[in-house]
Parts: C-alpha cells; sequence; structure tokens
C-alpha cells in the first residue's frame, strides 16, 4: 500500500538540512538547504547512442554535472582554452565543464563520458575586494561569491583568504541581468603568464582597434588581422592579455571566438545563467541559443527571464537546443547548491568525527541520515556517498546524508 503522504527524496533532504541548522549556526547551511531532488530532468525522447552535457561540477566520482555521474576513467580531459589534455584528476568542483558522453541512463543517472572540457572565464588579479558584499573586482569585472562557491585549497579560509594583488583564477557563470560574473570556483594562478578574460564585445572601435568587456578596454591592435575572428559589438570572445596594462588599456595577445556551439546531437542537457532573453521561448543560456517553443516548463514560462538560472534538456540542432523541458532553478535550493562526493575513506579520525573523501574533507558530526551503515562502521577504505554543504569557510563539507556503497 503507498502511503497516503509519501516522503520523497526531496522531502527526507529539506527534514535533514532543517534539523541540521537547528545544531549549526552557519549561514551557509541556511543557504545552502531548500528544494531539489535526487531525480534528473525527465525527457520525452528515445535512447539515443550519445549526450552532451554542460554546467558547473557539483560532485565527484568521477564527476557530477546536472544530477548525471559521469565515469570519466576513459574520457579525453580538454582545456577549451589551448585544447591540451589533461587528467582527470584535474577536474575540480566547481568547475563549468562540457560533457559528451555514452546514452545517459535517466533510470540510474549515469553515463560514460568521453569528452570533458574545462574552461574558466577569468584569469587576472585582484584590484578590489568588498567584504559586505562578498565582491571582488579583477580586469575591471565585477565577481560575485556566493555560499556554493569553490575555493581552492591553497586558498584555505574562503573569501577572508582573498587579498588584493592575488592573481585568481575564476570559473563562473555570467549574469547578464547584473553584469557580474557569479563565481562557481576560485583557485590561485600566481605562476600565470598570461590573463584572460571571456565576454561579451562592446564599443568596438575599428579605427582605435579597442573593444570593451564589462569595464575592460582591451586594445587588439597587436593580433595580426588574419588571427581576429569577426569582430562585432555582441560578440564572446576569450581573449589573452599581458599581465601589464598600457595607457589604461589591456593588451590582447590572442583573440579567439567564445562562443559554445552544440553539435548536433539528440540528447542535449545544459545548466547555467540566461545570458540573453527575448521571450520564454527563446533566450540563450552562458551563449547558447535556446528554442523551447513547445518545451514544457517547471515550474512555468514565466519564470524565465535574464539572469534566471535553468536547466534545459532537448536535442541540439544547428547550433541551438531545441527544448523539450525548461526548469528554473532556486539559486537558494538543494539543486544548485548540494555537493555530493563518492569515493573511499582515507585519514579517518573518529575524535575530530572527520575523514577525507576524494581530497575534501568531510566533518560527519552532524549527519542526519546513515544509510546502510553507521559511524562505527567507518573506516580507512571504505567506499562512501557523501551528500553535504559547505562551513562557511569552505574548509570542510558537512555530510547530512552518509550511504555506505
Amino acid at each position: 500500500m503507498i502511503p497516503s503522504n509519501p516522503v520523497t527524496p526531496r522531502a527526507r533532504w529539506r527534514q535533514a538540512c532543517a534539523a541540521l541548522m537547528v545544531g549549526a549556526s552557519m549561514a551557509s547551511l541556511l543557504v545552502a538547504c531548500g528544494g531539489g531532488g535526487d531525480a534528473p530532468i525527465s525527457g520525452n525522447g528515445a535512447a539515443t547512442a550519445q549526450s552532451f552535457s554542460t554546467g558547473p561540477i557539483s560532485g565527484l566520482g568521477s564527476i557530477i554535472v546536472n544530477g548525471v555521474r559521469f565515469d570519466d576513467s576513459a574520457a579525453r580531459i580538454e582545456d577549451d582554452d589551448d585544447g591540451s589534455t589533461h587528467s582527470s584528476r584535474e577536474l575540480k568542483l566547481g568547475m563549468m565543464v562540457e560533457v559528451q558522453s555514452s546514452t545517459i541512463d535517466d533510470s540510474s543517472a549515469r553515463a560514460a563520458a568521453t569528452l570533458v572540457r574545462f574552461g574558466s572565464e577569468i584569469v587576472g588579479p585582484v584590484t578590489a575586494i568588498d567584504p559586505a558584499t562578498q565582491t571582488l573586482r579583477i580586469l575591471d569585472q565585477t565577481i560575485e561569491v556566493r555560499s556554493n562557491t569553490v575555493f581552492d585549497d591553497s586558498l584555505a579560509g574562503g573569501f577572508a583568504a582573498l587579498a588584493v594583488g592575488q592573481v585568481l583564477e575564476i570559473h563562473a557563470l555570467f549574469d547578464a541581468s547584473s553584469n557580474r560574473y557569479v563565481a562557481t570556483r576560485i583557485e590561485d594562478k600566481a605562476n600565470a603568464l598570461l590573463f584572460r578574460l571571456r565576454g561579451r564585445i562592446s564599443a568596438l572601435d575599428t579605427g582605435a582597434k579597442t573593444f570593451r568587456i564589462g569595464d575592460a578596454v582591451v586594445n587588439y591592435g597587436n593580433v595580426p588581422a588574419g588571427e581576429l575572428p569577426a569582430l562585432a559589438d555582441g560578440l564572446r570572445v576569450r581573449v589573452r592579455l599581458q599581465t601589464t596594462q598600457v595607457a589604461g588599456q589591456w593588451v590582447a595577445v590572442t583573440i579567439r571566438t567564445g562562443v559554445r556551439r552544440v553539435d548536433d546531437i539528440a540528447d542535449a542537457r545544459i545548466r547555467g545563467m540566461v545570458t540573453a532573453f527575448t521571450s520564454a521561448q527563446q533566450f540563450e543560456v552562458q551563449g547558447i541559443p535556446v528554442d523551447a517553443t513547445n518545451a514544457v516548463f517547471d515550474p512555468s514560462a514565466g519564470a524565465v527571464r535574464l539572469g534566471a538560472v535553468v536547466e534545459v534538456r532537448g536535442r541540439a540542432a544547428a547550433g541551438t537546443i531545441i527544448a523539450s523541458r525548461v526548469k528554473v532553478i532556486d539559486r537558494n535550493g538543494d539543486d544548485w547548491q548540494r555537493v555530493e562526493l563518492h569515493g573511499d575513506i582515507s585519514a579517518l579520525d573518529t575524535t575530530a568525527q572527520t575523514f577525507m573523501l576524494r581530497d575534501v574533507k568531510v566533518n560527519y558530526s552532524r549527519v542526519i541520515e546513515w544509510k546502510d551503515g553507521r559511524p562505527a562502521d567507518l573506516a580507512n577504505g571504505k567506499p562512501l556517498e557523501v551528500k553535504g554543504v559547505w562551513s562557511e569557510d569552505r574548509r570542510v563539507l558537512f555530510a547530512v546524508i552518509v550511504e555506505f556503497e
């Protein structure tokens, strides 16, 4: 018999977070707990031989993107800036990635990745920090830090570890409603030989050979004409810059188109912010055009607007996602905030109630739900699944649900 009020995974997560917040006075826990659930968005298409997904890495083991766990053990890992190959161990929480994979099994939310391409939006020096608004300025851009922004281990202490003059790498989504970059991951980049900036051109001056990206003035006079894309206001570009300004301008070394084109594919899933908006049926997500003419909306078409976080599922044709479903995500909800880790325990400390999992320090003192085991069953080498939220300084992941695998 089915109970009249079944407890769904979403409800269990909300209950767990509510209980956790009673025992902890951390603002980050309050923000991180909200709606959501484990089930991926379901579409109306048949099984396909290949899938495409893009979004931030929200979990490790191998990697979890848009709620799907991708096995990256045989995948090519590629930097989208220069095409160089990398190890899968270089894929970290908060990185923005594109994943080509085998057919996604919606019943298990799993697939095997064949290609993972990662790339950041900004590499440059910090020129201003505002702790009150949790923002910083890099390359004349405003970067917003939120409770789910991941900080690299070299920046222990989170926002408090940042200082003017530091060179940082910023993985981010662009919020076109505020003209700010919303950081998903921040890393130290003290050894950077060139700075980098990705964004849309404005105020193009072909005589002076300058354009703007946000508040930055970029001079492209040193870039050979044959190596330039067809520059125009509104074009999204990736620019490598000299590390020293000249007369208040950033000097471009290379300029490449920054438009992410999706190859034709029967199953395409993208997650990000609406970066251009004509209507709820015609918009862009992180620069990728979406045709939602025949889509089902959750919760409604009216919730789609510039700057909204959305998850789109459909097929890709001629560089456009033909959406079957568009889901608007609550920025403060579980779908956007939760971190999920899979791996083997190491460095177990039963006194401090901590262990390491996928190079992340996990505190299990406030776990609300244990599955298929108890705290006494923890041991180095044991495989676990952990779902949790960051501490305020991002040094520790507080586990909410722990499942023995």
